[in-house]
């Protein structure tokens, strides 16, 4: 009795999971509150086709100073849509990058429905505008994602040999942290959308910078620390101060100072400073 009565809560959690999964994981927000014009920042509304046939909707904003040596590909995390990062772009253009950030398929004015796998397929697609239709070379762009970003970053740079990666308040997986939420059941057999980055570290190779906060209330450091422990040199852990959303505020100056240090390693590998 006690096996069927076990097997019988496992079969309702799954289905309970199957229904509700997508709605755990992804906030999408359909309404651009403003646009990078309206700041009076300069920038380019692109649309691009993905793999799948979906139009997704991204910015381009490029430096005042022309010939910028790098560009940043970023990646924002499971709520609310590109219109919500304005402090994060402003400080990479005071770094002086171009930066193109998009929306995920489902968030803001992009078509869908956000999966895993389609997340992947809108990234692929931003990067192929980046080098194909901009003529960028694939070490001249920095992937950088926040959260839920940084299982997508890490997806493309462990399939593209860009420049560099930078991930910020990360999870090793999906797995993991359902099952530290729900330590009883087989949470990580069940999960659809896994986002194993943890998996994805040894087959990244390039230069990787963590950002993570001991104070993040979502993500406890050891994620950050299990996924520096599994990624190739040279790569480096900075610990913030904050919340999961704020701390690249809170602690704006170490922020600062570790990003642009980066870049400078990126733009000219051989001469910047180890990391």
């Amino acid at each position: 009795m006690t096996a069927v009565l076990l097997l019988s809560l496992i079969v309702a959690f799954a289905l309970w999971l199957r229904w509700n999964e997508p709605r755990m994981i992804y906030y999408p927000d359909r309404h651009i509150g403003q646009t990078p014009n309206q700041l009076g920042l300069q920038y380019e509304d692109v649309f691009l086709t993905t793999s799948d046939g979906l139009r997704i909707n991204g910015w381009f904003l490029p430096v005042s100073t022309p010939n910028a040596k790098l560009t940043v590909l970023f990646f924002h995390g499971n709520a609310g849509n590109i219109s919500h990062r304005f402090e994060k772009l402003a400080v990479l253009r005071e770094l002086g990058v171009d930066t193109f950030i998009i929306d995920y398929r489902g968030y803001g004015r992009s078509q869908g429905k956000p999966d895993e796998q389609g997340t992947y397929r809108d990234a692929r697609a931003a990067c192929e505008y980046l080098t194909q239709q901009r003529k960028l070379s694939p070490r001249s762009i920095v992937v950088y994602g926040e959260s839920l970003g940084s299982a997508v970053a890490a997806d493309l740079a462990a399939i593209v040999d860009v420049g560099g990666l930078i991930i910020e308040e990360a999870f090793t997986s999906v797995g993991d942290v359902g099952q530290k939420m729900f330590p009883f059941l087989p949470v990580r057999w069940l999960v659809r959308n896994k986002y194993d980055t943890l998996g994805k570290m040894p087959r990244i190779k390039v230069p990787l910078l963590i950002f993570h906060s001991r104070d993040d209330e979502f993500f406890n450091l050891r994620h950050a620390q299990r996924l520096l422990a599994a990624a190739n040199e040279p790569k480096q852990l900075v610990e913030l101060r904050g919340g999961h959303n704020d701390a690249f505020l809170i602690s704006a100056p170490a922020y600062r100072a570790a990003i642009e240090k980066f870049f400078a390693r990126v733009a000219a590998p051989g001469v910047a400073a180890p990391l």
